[in-house]
């Protein structure tokens, strides 16, 4: 933060009034009232206070594997990385591993976490943790999807013809891209 920026105090939530409960998410009506003695009162999904994991698995340098799966959001089949939520008490890197074992297949020796994002933070408490993942090892471990999930291999070099892809625009998954991208950069230069 620069000198010049002027740190915001934070507004007085004076009351929480749950809406629904999903069993995933709650859908909540907060009463803000702001420094300048404005009051408003927003709605917002709550999810997990321990988020999700978002993983990039590689199975050599040059290789990333995706996964093709059902968005019942937006009703259609979208290419992303493999992802889910992290359970209660479970530790981050335990639960991008778990996940890729569930989707696609594979286990990794090698775990690092890159970086949290958050979609929508005016109205959606929900963290993704983007983890990548090497040194890859066949292992598989029974998920939750209702159909098989289609694992895709796309080559490291041809990221921008994967980023103009109508099937792939989810968020999370593109800026996992990029920020992969650049800490394997990083890394290469340290070599």
């Amino acid at each position: 933060m620069s000198k010049n920026e002027k740190v915001a105090k934070h507004p007085v939530i004076s009351s929480r009034r749950p809406l629904a409960n999903t069993g995933i998410f709650r859908i909540e009506e907060m009463n803000l009232e702001f420094s300048n003695g404005q009051t408003r009162s927003y709605q917002r999904i709550v999810g997990s206070n321990e988020g999700a994991v978002l993983v990039v698995p590689m199975t050599d340098p040059q290789t990333l594997l995706l996964i093709r799966e059902y968005s019942a959001g937006m009703e259609r089949y979208d290419l992303a990385f493999p992802k889910g939520r992290v359970e209660f008490g479970e530790d981050l890197l335990d639960a991008a591993n778990r996940e890729i074992q569930e989707e696609v297949g594979y286990g990794a020796h090698r775990l690092d976490k890159i970086s949290s994002v958050t979609v929508a933070p005016g109205y959606l408490y929900h963290s993704t943790h983007s983890v990548l993942a090497r040194d890859l090892y066949h292992q598989r471990l029974p998920g939750d999807e209702p159909e098989p999930i289609e694992v895709v291999r796309w080559r490291l070099a041809d990221l921008d013809d994967l980023v103009h892809r109508e099937d792939f625009n989810e968020a999370r998954s593109i800026a996992a891209l990029f920020m992969i991208r650049e800490w394997l950069e990083k890394e290469q230069k340290h070599l």
